[in-house]
């Protein structure tokens, strides 16, 4: 888990400011619907009323969904997924509220299908967040208490005050979140505070780790995957759940009506987004299970739900009983491809094939509905045990709970080598650092760990390597790349003609995130930069970096100074994991040393010692190290040598 001055990452977070915000309007909207009901004991007469705020909670819902994104795109698993299950929240609520008026509901209860799952899943993001800040930890809890707050057992008088306080305390810790975010954000530190990691991660892994499984080249691929995983099981478990709802209920049509929401925007309109993220992503069962349920939940809902509202003839009925047998076909062969995936999936799509049989029959007005309900009910079950798995999964880059083997692990494994854009190393292997090592000195051009953020290194040997990043990265040619070496040993075995206040600087300074300004000379060729000297740096002087990373610095070792700069596309958010990498550049580059997540969000903080003669250094960017810290380390050794 990354941290920055101790704190988990999560509290900086551009995307959770969208998704607190969002979440903080949209709670808000609903409190005031809430409040206005509970004094009129039923439901807000006349459609004017209902859609007063239901446009902001739908537009809430499509800020989720766009913060999700945001998250998916920078490995905040967790985030990701919540987002994306607040969405399904308050946009099929917003869409509901818009049914109020026509399904004469007269009580003020808030409808809300599928609660049960709603309640179970944030459960599960209650756990995730133990890995976080506290007040994700606390936010994540208020949503549990407000998916509580819904269920149809509590008695309508009760349910206003129970509804109305867990709704004002979530929309109190939302619009917290929003600013604390927000100004955290902005300043690049923790100035507003949001509580240390709960519980750590190494006693969180302890408590989850089940299963013992050897990481494998396809296991340092398969987070990226896993959080939209995550989401696929979890918005198929709201439809899922819904729809059991509307089973139970078959012969109420104004319950009908109510459900249409819930089916329809968690199990096709969202699941249409999860599908798209799993093209972006280096997805592990790609688009076309969730392409396929769109269509079967879409459709699920045109036939069981509204046909029912609009009284189909019995010729379009039989329409429906052929695309029903086509859907029969058709997830077939998704189980097929299931079985070359884990035991979890072939679960869920073979359940999926006895709930399309159960929509064969209903078409043919056959339909038990006791077998219906099961059905959606196991694979409501399977859905949240997946969404639970691939999220612990993918928050700790590692197999925590099982999901169960691939019935066809070999052709499995030679399928997802041929897929692989790049070779992968394990950073944990001697062979997988030799493995780079090789492709470096052969003028290769890699992805590999830092202290701070992945960076792309080429081998000082190879010039025109260096040449590739500038192609690779889109870097402006006036930007000067800098190397890295081992150690400062390996600094002074080159004898530089430093001042002996610019070593004691250094000595105080490296290994770490700084990266120290010098002037070039013909003691770079004795480091070993030669046939690099015009291709590193600016013409009177060069970067230098002395990472605080076994790896990076045993790779510097084998290959001899690295010309690196940082693994992302020109102007973009730096890689802090090498599925980021791999996601972003793997195309492009001859290799990834794969080291899971980095230890650090931002870049080494750079220091121009061109002047530190005279007694003065200048902040050029300001990285991990903050700039008082090294004009603290700065005056100290100033002092001494003085």
């Amino acid at each position: 888990m990354a941290t920055i001055d101790g704190f988990p990452a999560s509290f900086y977070s551009e995307p959770g400011v969208l998704g607190m915000l969002s979440n903080g309007i949209s709670a808000f909207l609903v409190l005031l619907q809430n409040f206005g009901t509970a004094h009129t004991g039923i439901a807000p007469q006349g459609v004017e009323n209902i859609l007063a705020g239901v446009h902001l909670i739908l537009i809430g819902g499509v800020c989720q969904l766009v913060a999700g994104l945001l998250s998916f795109r920078k490995y905040d698993h967790l985030s990701a997924t919540a987002f994306v299950g607040y969405a399904a929240l308050w946009g099929s609520f917003g869409a509901t509220r818009i049914y109020f008026e026509d399904a004469n509901v007269t009580s003020g209860r808030n409808p809300m299908v599928g609660n049960w799952f709603f309640v179970v899943a944030a459960l599960v993001l209650c756990i995730g967040s133990l890995s976080m800040d506290a007040l994700e930890l606390v936010h994540n809890i208020l949503f549990l208490l407000l998916t509580i707050s819904t269920i149809p057992q509590i008695p309508l008088k009760d349910y206003y005050i129970f509804f109305g306080v867990a709704c004002s305390i979530f929309t109190a810790a939302s619009l917290y979140g929003t600013f604390s975010r927000l100004i955290n954000t902005i300043a690049e530190k923790l100035l507003i505070p949001v509580g240390p990691q709960p519980v750590s991660t190494a006693q969180l892994k302890r408590v989850f780790n089940w299963s013992r499984s050897t990481e494998t080249k396809q296991e340092l691929t398969i987070q990226t995957d896993q959080a939209s995983d995550a989401l696929f099981y979890l918005v198929n478990g709201v439809a899922a759940l819904s729809a059991l709802h509307a089973s139970v209920n078959s012969t109420n049509s104004s319950f009908l009506h109510l459900t249409i929401p819930w089916v329809l925007i968690s199990g096709a309109i969202i699941q249409a987004y999860v599908s798209r993220l799993k093209v972006t992503g280096a997805s592990q069962f790609g688009s076309v299970i969730s392409s396929v349920y769109v269509a079967v939940w879409a459709t699920w809902t045109w036939f069981r739900f509204a046909g029912q509202l609009l009284q189909l003839s019995n010729e379009v009925a039989y329409e429906f009983t052929a695309g029903a047998i086509a859907f029969l076909v058709i997830n077939g062969f998704v189980i097929f491809s299931a079985t070359y995936r884990n035991l979890v999936l072939v679960f869920l799509t073979a359940t999926m094939e006895v709930i399309l049989v159960c929509l064969l029959l209903s078409t043919l007005q056959q339909l038990p509905y006791q077998l219906e309900m099961a059905m959606l009910a196991i694979f409501s079950i399977i859905c949240l045990y997946g969404a639970m798995a691939s999220l612990l999964n993918s928050i700790f880059s590692q197999r925590l709970l099982p999901l169960g083997p691939p019935l066809f692990k070999e052709q499995m494994k030679q399928d997802r080598e041929q897929e692989l854009p790049c070779p992968l190393a394990n950073s944990k292997l001697t062979s997988g650092l030799l493995k780079i090592a090789a492709i470096l000195e052969k003028g290769g051009v890699c992805g590999i760990p830092t202290d701070t953020v992945y960076a792309l290194a080429a081998s000082c040997k190879n010039p025109q390597a260096i040449e590739n990043i500038y192609n690779i990265k889109d870097r402006p040619a006036e930007k000067p790349i800098c190397i890295c070496i081992s150690s400062v040993k390996q600094l002074e075995e080159a004898k530089p003609p430093f001042s002996p206040l610019l070593w004691e600087f250094m000595r105080n300074v490296y290994p770490g995130g700084i990266s120290c300004i010098v002037s070039k000379g013909d003691w770079l060729l004795r480091l070993g930069v030669g046939p690099a000297y015009d291709r590193v740096g600016t013409r009177d002087s060069i970067m230098i970096r002395v990472p605080d990373h076994t790896v990076t610095r045993h790779l510097c070792d084998i290959t001899g100074p690295l010309a690196i700069t940082s693994a992302n596309p020109s102007g973009e958010a730096d890689s802090t994991h090498h599925n980021m990498v791999i996601d972003r550049l793997g195309h492009k580059i001859q290799g990834v040393l794969c080291d899971g997540e980095t230890n650090e969000v931002v870049a080494s903080t750079v220091v121009n010692c061109l002047s530190i003669d005279e007694g003065t250094i200048t902040i050029v960017r300001e990285g991990c190290v903050p700039a008082v810290k090294v004009r603290e380390i700065f005056d100290r050794v100033k002092g001494t040598t003085a």
